[in-house]
Order: C-alpha cells, then structure tokens, then sequence
C-alpha cells in the first residue's frame, strides 16, 4: 500500500515539479527544519549526537529551529554551549518558536518577561538567535483567552515592540493557522498588525508563516491550496517573505485510528509538496516541522522515513535554488 501511494505521489510529482520549474526565478528559497520535541527531545539531540549521519541534509538547509520552552527544559547548559558550537561550525541559524499572547501571559509584555531570560540563557552559552517565530497569537485570543482580534493586534505589536527594542538584530514572524482561521481574516490581520506597529514606530514583520491543517480540506471540505496561494500573493505584494510549513496534517488522526508510523509522516509530507507545487506555490521559506509524535528518528539520513531523510527528499524534489 505505501509503495502504491508513493508510486502515486511520484507521477503527481513529474506534472507539479514541472509547473513548479516554470516559475521565473528569484530570491534563494530558505530551508528551515524543526524535529519533533517529544521523548524528552531525543530527535532534537540526535543530530548533535550522530553529526556524521545527516551530512547531506545540512548542506540543504539554511535554519534549525526549536521552541524555546523545550529547549529550555530539556537539555543542560554543556550540552547547548557544545551544540550552539557546532551550529556555527555548520554554519546554521538558529530560531525559536516563542509566544506572544498566550493563556500564561494573556500580554505582550507578560510573555516577553517570561521569556526573554531562556533567551539570554541560550546567548550567554554561545547561541545567536538568527530568528523568532510567534506560536499564534491571534488563534490565541480567538480560541484560547477569548479576547477580540483589536485586542490581539495590540498585544502582538506591543511583544513585537519589546523585542525589537531589546534584540534589535533578532527577525520576527509570525505564525498563523488556515483554514480555522479564514484567508480574508489573515489579509485583516496582517493589515491591522503592519499598521498598528507603525504606528508606534516599529518595524514590522520579517516574515508570515502559514500553519496549515490540510487534512481539513478532505475532512470538512474546508479551505484549499489555491487560497494559500492568494495569502502567498498578498505577503508579496507587501515585500513581506512567506513561509509555510509542511507537515503531516493527518498524522494525529491516523495515529489514534492505529495507521500512522513513520512512513505516515514521510508520505504526508511529500504529499503537501507536491500539492502545493501543483498550483504553483512557491514559499520564501520552507519550513519542514514536526510537533506530532513522529517520525520516531532523526536520523540517518540513509534511511528510510527518518526526519533528515524527509528534509533532504524533500528540499532536493521541491526547493528551487536560483544561482549564486
């Protein structure tokens, strides 16, 4: 069955890489990858543990990423001056998935107080923060603190102020999810957040990232890729980098009905690349990123199903670099 589905994937692919190649080319594509953080971060320490296994995958990615709370709590300060080490002699960036608005700091200046010393922590032992990528904070106050998007805008520029004040040379995102929330909210939102921060005389946003739940389009009959790609479209207009992150958005739902494993996330992965080409979108920034239960290994990247081994497939099928 797996071997139909990839076989499947890969005629899809001939068409869509096709369509993908007729782009007119541009700025270099970035290539970001975050491994899952479950089981006490093993797939996160496994690339510092076994450097040698994902050689190749590096060579193709531009930015590793981790959120903050977790790199925080689970691993000890000679681990992270090791690594941090190693992220430099690879010479990787490195980011963090941070909050913004979230039910522990329902403020912006809540949230940067609570955050910032992991941030120094991580600094005073080598790391250079390249990036932050704010974990929703309009979903938040949507879904979560029950509060208004006026209400989300303010508290998202006044953390975004704080930061930029503090870290001046730290790139700021922001993530948001789709289709719970709508493609002309994300056009409101982007609008009412560039506005409000210029008002205040702070630069706006580095990039927009785009969480999208694409198992919903089947499910619920819900969203599609072509209003991603008009999301995309607007962020260019504004001269505002998209990034999108790919996933395996059925995974949670298959792994409590006993069909997810590795392979689950792999195939769904490249399914998403492959969607997305076909209507010929083309990210500032790909982001490959687990926060599912899988895959159960980073590496090697020899091996089937591996996550390095779906960032390399991946970025060699889907990312086009233009020439130096």
């Amino acid at each position: 069955m797996i071997q139909r589905c990839l076989w499947c994937i890969c005629l899809l692919g001939c068409f869509s890489c096709q369509q993908a190649g007729a782009q007119d080319g541009g700025p270099k594509p970035a290539v970001w990858m975050a491994p899952p953080s479950y089981d006490n971060g093993k797939c996160f320490r496994e690339l510092f543990e076994k450097p040698d296994t994902w050689r190749q995958t590096r060579a193709e990615v531009d930015v590793l990423m981790y959120a903050d709370h977790w790199l925080h709590k689970q691993f000890t300060d000679d681990e992270l001056r090791a690594w941090f080490a190693r992220l430099r002699q690879w010479q990787l960036a490195f980011a963090l998935e941070v909050g913004a608005v979230k039910p522990w700091g329902v403020t912006g200046e809540k949230t940067f107080r609570v955050q910032h010393p992991t941030w120094d922590r991580f600094r005073g032992l080598g790391g250079e923060i390249h990036a932050i990528a704010m974990d929703e904070p309009l979903l938040c106050c949507r879904k979560h603190i029950h509060e208004s998007d006026d209400y989300a805008v303010q508290e998202t520029a006044n953390f975004i102020a704080l930061v930029r004040k503090h870290y001046p040379e730290i790139r700021i995102g922001d993530i948001e999810t789709y289709p719970s929330i709508p493609l002309e909210d994300h056009f409101r939102w982007l609008d009412a957040l560039e506005k409000r921060l210029a008002e205040l005389q702070v630069r706006g946003l580095d990039f927009y990232r785009l969480d999208v739940n694409w198992a919903e389009f089947v499910v619920f009959n819900r969203g599609s890729w072509l209003e991603v790609k008009k999301l995309q479209q607007h962020c260019r207009q504004r001269k505002l980098p998209f990034s999108l992150i790919y996933w395996a958005s059925g995974y949670p739902t298959l792994a409590k009905r006993g069909l997810a494993d590795d392979s689950t996330w792999y195939v769904s992965v490249m399914q998403q690349g492959y969607a997305y080409a076909l209507v010929q979108g083309v990210p500032d920034q790909y982001v490959i990123e687990s926060w599912v239960e899988g895959p159960s290994r980073s590496t090697p990247e020899t091996e089937q199903f591996t996550f390095t081994r779906s960032v390399l497939d991946f970025t060699r099928r889907f990312v086009k670099r233009s020439p130096p």
